[in-house]
């Protein structure tokens, strides 16, 4: 699940970026939206977004989800390729006895079947692909739509990410909201799976 925390790194280079130009600017320059924003003015946190995954429970069901039927559709795999392979067995044990014709129409059979299973071989890998990419932009669109009314309510110019990975290499406690985004989206996503909640969703769709 490497990719799962790359995803989140638009956070780190929008942050940096706002940084940078605060940084670079004169005081009397405009903050986007804020005429009376200055260096002074910033403020900004950072959370810890392995631990975030860590905690985060649609992410955590999600994955659990995907590795389950990923572990399915592999044993799937396995046999269909069990198969083709006791195929290939008994045509190598029996093709003394068969003619000409015959060993070669068999082989054609084998051909085609081993051609299939490549297809379908990749097209599991591409379901699960697009299955982790669709799970993917739903952390990212959950996340940054949790962090851009959590940043409005604290009154925030910017959130950092925080892994091994990242650039920022030193946080203060004071600034750490690790433990509210994990909180906040929880709690959201515990409302959005509650059965009141999926009852309204299903009547409002019909």
């Amino acid at each position: 699940m490497k990719n799962i925390s790359l995803i989140l790194n638009a956070f780190l280079f929008v942050a940096v970026a706002v940084l940078y130009y605060l940084h670079f600017s004169p005081k009397s320059n405009a903050f986007a939206g804020d005429s009376s924003a200055t260096v002074s003015d910033l403020k900004i946190a950072y959370f810890n977004s392995d631990s975030v995954l860590k905690y985060y429970a649609f992410f955590n069901v999600n994955k659990e989800k995907l590795e389950a039927k990923g572990k399915q559709l592999d044993q799937d795999f396995r046999n269909r390729a069990q198969s083709l392979q006791n195929d290939i067995n008994s045509y190598q044990r029996n093709v003394g006895s068969m003619t000409i014709g015959q060993a070669k129409a068999v082989e054609e059979d084998l051909g085609k079947k081993q051609q299939n299973l490549q297809l379908y071989q990749r097209g599991l890998e591409q379901e699960i692909m697009a299955e982790q990419t669709k799970m993917n932009e739903d952390l990212y669109t959950k996340i940054t739509a949790y962090l851009k009314l959590y940043g409005e309510r604290k009154g925030l110019q910017a959130v950092l990410k925080y892994d091994p990975s990242s650039d920022l290499l030193y946080g203060g406690k004071s600034i750490d909201i690790t433990q509210d985004v994990i909180t906040g989206l929880n709690e959201a996503f515990k409302l959005e799976t509650s059965p009141a909640v999926k009852a309204d969703s299903a009547a409002t769709k019909k």
